[in-house]
């Protein structure tokens, strides 16, 4: 869970050090006060992009850092390993990142520099926010699959029907494309075929253009090279007169002046080296002289391999001629492209095994939703009753349709008004119900999810009275299983906080600056009698808010 979080220039807040406890704890403020501050620095620090307004006027870089207590969250702390970022205490996770003023941002988890992509994976572990407009978001066709999907526990089966669904329509749009141009198709393939069998028959070895280069070279000038390697022994050691001998009498001779002149030894030592680096010459060129022999049929061999190398490539316009082996692979790669040797067949059986895959994949996931459809409308017709939707009943639609990236049906949220036959959400429910009804859905998913803590950004607008407090209830009972953190203008939602946050703002001589103080009981009185009276707090609204706390 979240244990604390500090920002310093961020937006409108010069400095904030907070620290938080598990359960529910409320945010409250005047409207413009900053609440959602909070929310968006942790979006920033869970992976969500920045923007230059972000840092506050007058300063040149916000720096935001949260710590996360993990020790009951293996699959965080195995992803850390994995990544090498976990830091000196395994159980702890420390997030920080920078912006500047030119758009810059630096990301960093237990002290190590992290890519957003990172961030955003870790924190999908950490934290799951629900934001203000939410409930406008779950009248969109993606959004009720998603969160339907997330309930039947199908996200991954639904991510690889969309990928099996991509695979089919490539395989199918090759074997389509290459069907319309089908002359054409076999004609480059026929062409790409009898290429490589060229290629093939040449087996040109990876080094072998350079090898026979080299040796083509030693047989050509087989005769200087035997001359020439004879003529350097006979300087070096064969002739009566030679170097060797040359070099061992005046080294003997400096042995005996050395006997009266000790200065004399540097000098030998050199020579000793020399004499041993001479002798590893000849020896050298021996066995070299050893191996040289001129061999005139060898000669005409490497010559016909070198001009039938040398045909092919500009058969081909293919230089240098040790590219011969790259482009053989290239054609290789292309001729599989199109189908091998079996061609259009190749593709048409690539398309329809594609297909085989995604229908397999697609009829599994219609299973889970149509098995798990009755219980998530059950569920969330039993969150709807005591949200002052009593006499509505909640169903999902999951009609067949053509085959999409999305499966073999679409999903439908419908509701139904007493007897009246259910129907699309968007067109039978006002704002203030449909807000209930994504509360009610958010409740659901959230205590499914194996996320530790859950934010709620102003998720119980368009909601009131009696139907507020049971919010509030209900908030605080997802608070026994998660840490929640709750934005919130409403007093029956406030007092039922575990912990209570007063946003306010105020103006100095650096201008607007947000201020976050968590509140004591007296405190709490005072901003639910604000939030229950307005602008004038008597003692009626403060004994209100008195029994308000002290009833929940």
């Amino acid at each position: 869970m979240l244990l604390s979080l500090n920002l310093k220039n961020f937006v409108i807040v010069d400095r904030l050090a907070l620290d938080f406890a598990g359960g529910l704890s409320v945010f409250t403020g005047e409207t413009g006060a900053g609440k959602s501050i909070v929310i968006d620095a942790l979006g920033l620090l869970l992976g969500d992009r920045a923007e230059v307004g972000m840092v506050r006027h007058g300063t040149d870089k916000a720096e935001l850092a949260a710590e996360f207590d993990i020790s009951d969250l293996k699959i965080a702390k195995d992803w850390l390993a994995e990544a090498e970022l976990t830091g000196d205490d395994a159980d702890i996770v420390n997030l920080r990142r920078t912006l500047d003023t030119q758009g810059k941002s630096k990301a960093f988890i237990n002290g190590t520099a992290a890519t957003l992509a990172q961030l955003k994976t870790l924190g999908e572990m950490l934290v799951d926010i629900h934001g203000q407009h939410a409930h406008q978001l779950l009248l969109r066709p993606e959004t009720q699959r998603n969160v339907f999907d997330a309930f039947a526990g199908a996200s991954d089966l639904a991510s690889q029907v969309t990928a099996d669904w991509r695979q089919w329509q490539r395989a199918q749009e090759e074997f389509d494309a290459a069907s319309r141009n089908a002359a054409a198709f076999e004609a480059e393939r026929e062409r790409l075929q009898w290429q490589i069998n060229d290629l093939t028959e040449l087996a040109l070895g990876d080094n072998e253009w350079v090898e026979l280069q080299g040796e083509h070279k030693r047989l050509q000038h087989a005769a200087s090279l035997i001359d020439g390697v004879q003529a350097a022994l006979l300087v070096l050691s064969d002739d009566d007169e030679n170097c060797q001998g040359w070099l061992s009498g005046a080294t003997r001779r400096l042995q005996e002046l050395a006997g009266y002149d000790e200065l004399l030894n540097p000098s030998l030592e050199l020579l000793a080296g020399v004499d041993a680096q001479l002798s590893e010459a000849v020896s050298e060129l021996r066995r070299y002289a050893d191996h040289l022999e001129l061999d005139p049929s060898r000669l005409a061999e490497v010559e016909s391999r070198l001009d039938a190398i040398w045909s092919m490539a500009r058969k081909y316009r293919i230089e240098p001629p040790d590219r011969l082996p790259v482009v053989l692979a290239e054609w290789s790669a292309r001729l599989d492209e199109l189908g091998g040797g079996e061609g259009l067949a190749r593709l048409q059986q690539a398309a329809k095994a594609a297909q085989t895959r995604y229908e397999a994949s697609a009829a599994k996931l219609s299973a889970l939703r149509q098995r798990h459809a009755p219980a998530f409308a059950k569920a969330v017709t039993a969150e709807m009753k005591p949200l002052a939707l009593a006499d509505s009943r909640f169903e999902v639609a999951l009609t067949a349709t053509v085959p999409s990236a999305h499966g073999l049906e679409d999903v439908d949220f419908l509701i139904a008004h007493g007897d009246a036959p259910a129907r699309a959400m968007g067109k039978i429910v006002s704002g203030g119900e449909l807000s209930r009804i994504s509360l009610g859905i958010q409740v659901i998913t959230s205590a499914l999810s194996g996320v530790p803590t859950l934010v709620f950004d102003e998720v119980d607008v368009g909601i009131g009275g009696r139907v507020a407090e049971i919010v509030g209830r209900m908030l605080a009972g997802l608070g026994q299983k998660h840490q929640v953190l709750c934005i919130t203008h409403l007093p029956q939602v406030a007092a039922c906080g575990g912990q209570h946050y007063l946003v306010s703002k105020a103006k100095n001589k650096e201008g607007i600056v947000s201020h976050v103080a968590s509140l004591d009981n007296v405190g709490r009185v005072e901003e639910i009698a604000r939030m229950l009276g307005g602008v004038e707090i008597t003692e009626t609204t403060r004994r209100h808010a008195a029994e308000l706390l002290g009833h929940v």
